[in-house]
C-alpha cells in the first residue's frame, strides 16, 4: 500500500510505484473514477495514438496539391 500527502495548496505527489504501475509520466491525464461514495478509483487517462483510428472518416475523393495551393492562394490571406 502506498500513500500520499496533500499539500497546502491541494497538490499530491503520487508515489513512484503507483505512477510506475499505471505507466504514468510528467503532464499524463489522470482521471479519479467514483466507485462508491467515499471511495475513488485512479485510472490513468493515457491511450496508444492508435485509438484515434476512424475518428476522422476519410474524404469522399482525394484533393490535388494544385487545388490545395488554390484554396491557399483565394482565403489563405483572409485569416488573420
Amino acid at each position: 500500500m502506498s500513500t500520499a500527502t496533500m499539500t497546502s495548496k491541494g497538490q499530491i505527489t503520487i508515489p513512484v510505484t503507483v505512477r510506475t504501475a499505471l505507466g504514468v509520466e510528467a503532464g499524463d491525464r489522470i482521471e479519479f473514477v467514483q466507485v462508491e461514495p467515499g471511495r475513488f478509483e485512479l485510472v490513468a487517462a493515457t491511450q496508444s495514438v492508435t485509438a484515434l483510428k476512424g475518428l476522422v472518416s476519410k474524404p469522399a475523393s482525394a484533393i490535388t496539391i494544385t487545388a490545395m495551393n488554390d484554396a491557399i492562394a483565394t482565403h489563405g490571406g483572409k485569416a488573420k
